[in-house]
Formats: C-alpha cells, structure tokens, sequence
C-alpha cells in the first residue's frame, strides 16, 4: 500500500494542479485529501447538485470540503431535461458523463487548474461502466486506478489516515434505482429519495430501494433482514412507503448489491 500511495502521490504531483470529482464518498474522499495534502491551493473540488443526487449528500460533501480546507464549487445541473437521458438507455451514465465533466473541465480552466481527476478504482473496471467512456474521451485523470487502488485498499488507508468515509456505503446517482427504458422523471426520483432517507434516518447503512412502477424492491444487508421485516418497523416502513406513492413493498431476499439493475444486461 506504501508504494501505492508513493505513486498515486507521484501522479498528482505531475499533475501541478487539479479540480477533484467530489462526492463525499470513500474515493473521492481520499483522492482530494491526498492531492491537497500534497498541493495545498493548487487543489480544488467540485460537486454536482442535481436532482440524481440525495440532498444529504450534496450537503455532507459541502461539510467535508470544509474540514480538509479545499476550495469547493457546487455545479448544478438537471440530467433530466434531457429527453435522450430521461428515457434511461443502458448508456444513461455516458450521457451524464459526459455532461457534468463537460461542465467540470470549463470550471477547471476558468480557476487555472490543469486537469479534471474522478475517484475511479481498479474495482471499477470489472463492472459495467458506460461513463468510463465519457471519461476517457474527455481525458479525465484517474489516479487512484493509475496508481493500482482496490476499493478495499482506498477503505484502510482511509482508515490509516483518519477519515471518517472509511467505511461509507458507496452511493450510487438515484437513476441507478431505475430498470432501463423505465422514464426518470423529477417526481420518481423524489419518490426513492425519500424512502432511502427513510431507511437512513432509522439506521440501516447498506440500502437501495429500486423502482418497479408501483413496487418498491427493498435491497439491504441480509443481517439486517430480521429488523427491516419485523414489527413495528416493518409496518411504519410500508405506511411511509404507500405515503410515498408506492402500493407494494417488497424486500430482495438476494439483499443488497451494487449495480443490481444492470443484470438484465448479462
């Protein structure tokens, strides 16, 4: 890991400056306070605000800029204004790439930052990821996979380093919640928004809730099946979910795992 972190280090200090992809993730996290460590003004961090994203997150990156001392910009946008994503094709996220990046390396020229990097991992590379694409032909840097980081690697030295994303659930955009060729519109996003804060605010850490028309597919840890399905939980949980325009409310006995929707495409 030590050598490792010599060469994501060697990377970034080649870069001279750099505007950081921020979400306040595990990632993201330790890709910024490495680079601001190493160049202090000459990094700065940027945070899309849009309605893909859970209003929490926005407002725990905002915090967390602020406890390294980086320089933050929020960037709003509304993916769904555009009919092509809104429609939700298997390459929606090259779209959304695209898009915010676009915006991102335009934010970078106009502070005198000389590259855009995101948090990407060598995990990342075994799942499907049209937005990679997007970040290759826009030449976004990556340096934690440059420099060889699993997921598990960037948690413990995270973790060495004090930082308190160590072990956060990794977020994934609200369109992910999705089946494609499914409509993303404003009021469906908010509809899962709120039946994750739900399940956020009653403690569990490792959730989804995916959106199957009038069915909500509860994914979370499997030890934690018992809790979720036992009253008076379950019946507040399913009170608050048909509050929230659902008329089914379903647990995945499968439980939680990352890119569930896009095992249609296997």
């Amino acid at each position: 890991m030590n050598s490792k972190l010599e060469k994501l280090q060697d990377i970034l200090r080649g870069y001279g400056s750099v505007l950081v992809a921020f979400s306040g993730g595990v990632d993201s996290t330790l890709l910024l306070k490495v680079a601001h460590d190493l160049l202090g003004e000459q990094v700065a961090a940027f945070t899309e605000a849009s309605p893909l994203h859970q209003g929490w997150e926005v407002a725990e990156a905002r915090a967390l800029a602020a406890e390294l001392g980086v320089r933050h910009f929020v960037v709003e946008s509304d993916e769904i204004a555009s009919a092509e994503f809104a429609a939700n094709p298997p390459d929606r996220c090259y779209i959304c790439k695209t898009a915010v990046f676009t915006a991102a390396l335009q934010l970078a020229a106009q502070h005198g930052l000389s590259c855009v990097a995101d948090g990407s991992n060598v995990d990342d590379l075994g799942e499907y990821r049209p937005g990679r694409k997007a970040l290759e032909e826009l030449q976004i840097k990556s340096p934690l996979l440059e420099a060889g980081f699993t997921k598990a690697e960037i948690r413990e030295l995270s973790r060495e380093l004090g930082l308190s994303t160590w072990n956060r659930q990794s977020f994934a955009c609200l369109a992910s919640r999705f089946p494609y060729g499914t409509e993303i519109t404003a009021a469906r996003l908010r509809q899962v928004e709120k039946c994750e804060t739900f399940l956020k605010d009653e403690g569990f850490t490792v959730f989804r809730v995916r959106y199957h028309g009038d069915i909500a597919r509860i994914e979370v840890a499997p030890a934690d099946f018992q809790r979720l399905t036992t009253a008076p939980l379950r019946e507040k949980l399913c009170s608050f979910f048909r509050e929230c325009g659902f008329s089914y409310v379903t647990l995945d006995l499968e439980g939680f795992r990352s890119g569930s929707m896009d095992e249609v495409l296997s």
